[in-house]
């Protein structure tokens, strides 16, 4: 019985001092599907987020406080990524949370996220459309992606058919929607749009590259402006290859397909796809060359590439770093307002600048897939582009635009109205 109480003490003692330690960390929440569709691209961004902990706590931590990666599996399953936030920020009571990559697992959060008054910093391209005062979009909008690509595709390559083909979910939807609208306003007709959704995990891909070679084979220009998702890339790629579709016949132009998701394909067939992103790999600047010795000896793999997503999280990270800094404190409404303005090194040799809109500037680049995997640049913005939260060519978001600061401090204030929309 005596060593049962010592045991007990010791436990119980053991457990303090474990608490006191946790009390003394700054819990920083990763909220990535580790398992699942999804898991191809987010498993990086998860490494990404403890890469950049590690690298922080060498500097010395955060406020003389040491950070502390607290890390959820949400499966790729839209529900349980709202349980994991809700896990992450009553239980854990993390200070701010980087994660998601779908959209849909987004919206799933973003009710959590504005009950609770966390924040959520994230990392990847989407269909704009939303403007949280708890959220952070450090990738893409469409105007600093999709509308660009068209553009390029348009003026540079003389396409005249379009196909947009993406998975089955609000990003593919709703860009296309945008996509669309801006097609027409530029001339072009219905009969030389085709649109086409497929489920997440989508495979079998035989019928439909058919038809989008069928498609392309009127005697007019044909591009793909793909907006597939996940682990349904890799058979895609692998299809376009088994057919025959050649970039110089018909190119496809993705927004989700990176350096990652090429890791996985044999790129060889590929050569001359693109790719439009804010960033790639191949990218020469000095921060980005530290950026790729640093990842590669933390991930202890030489073969192990970056891509932009992960670009899109570096930034995140150094702001909130650099606002809880200058707030001195990781109260969510001190961050809230410390952060608009804020400024960092991206990995292009610029710099990304929050918005009030919660929208960051970008440079938009659009790569060429290479034979190794990588991309070659073939066209960029000649500076920055300010993310747009609210698209001009949709009815509905044309009048509206978002601005956290006083006097509007909204995220839809319609310009013709004067007010903000419920």
């Amino acid at each position: 019985m005596k060593l049962v109480r010592v045991a007990s003490a010791f436990a119980a003692f053991f457990w303090f001092c474990a608490s006191a330690f946790a009390a003394d960390t700054i819990k920083v929440g990763v909220l990535h599907s580790l398992s699942g569709t999804m898991a191809i691209s987010e498993t990086t961004l998860k490494d990404t987020v403890l890469l950049l902990v590690e690298e922080q706590n060498k500097k010395g931590g955060l406020l003389g406080k040491k950070l502390e990666a607290v890390v959820v599996d949400p499966a790729s399953s839209w529900p349980l990524f709202a349980e994991k936030a809700e896990q992450l920020l009553v239980k854990d009571k993390v200070a701010v949370v980087f994660g998601c990559w779908t959209s849909v697992s987004r919206k799933s959060v973003l009710p959590v996220f504005e009950k609770l008054n966390g924040i959520l910093f994230y990392p990847v391209q989407y269909e704009g459309e939303e403007s949280s005062l708890n959220i952070f979009y450090t990738g893409a909008a469409p105007n600093q992606q999709a509308i660009p690509a068209v553009d390029y595709l348009m003026n540079d390559l003389g396409v005249k058919r379009w196909v947009l083909e993406g998975t089955d979910y609000v990003y593919p939807r709703t860009t296309n929607k945008i996509l669309e609208a801006y097609l027409k306003s530029k001339g072009v007709k219905d009969a030389d749009i085709s649109i086409n959704y497929t489920p997440f995990g989508h495979s079998d891909w035989q019928t439909r590259v058919s038809d989008i070679k069928k498609f392309g084979g009127a005697g007019k220009k044909t591009a793909v402006v793909s907006t597939i998702n996940g682990d349904a890339n890799v058979p895609f790629y692998k299809e376009l290859a088994n057919q025959g579709v050649k970039a110089d016949d018909i190119p496809v132009i993705a927004f989700s397909v990176g350096e990652e998701e090429l890791a996985g394909v044999d790129t060889k067939p590929l050569v001359g796809h693109l790719a439009a992103w804010n960033y790639f790999q191949s990218v020469k600047s000095p921060a980005n060359d530290a950026f790729i010795k640093n990842w590669k000896a933390f991930i202890k793999d030489g073969k192990r590439v970056t891509n932009d997503p992960m670009e899109a999280t570096y930034i995140g990270f150094n702001m909130w770093v650099k606002a809880v800094e200058k707030a001195k404190s990781v109260d969510p409404a001190k961050i809230q307002e410390a952060i608009i303005g804020v400024e960092v090194p991206n990995l292009s040799g610029g710099t990304a600048k929050m918005l009030s809109n919660h929208h960051i500037t970008k440079p938009v680049l659009i790569g060429e897939i290479q034979a190794d995997g990588q991309f070659e640049v073939v066209w960029k913005t000649k500076g920055l582009v300010d993310g747009d939260a609210w698209s001009d060519y949709l009815e509905g978001s044309k009048s509206l635009t978002a601005d956290w600061t006083k006097p509007i401090n909204c995220g839809n204030y319609d310009t013709k109205q004067k007010k903000c929309l419920k």
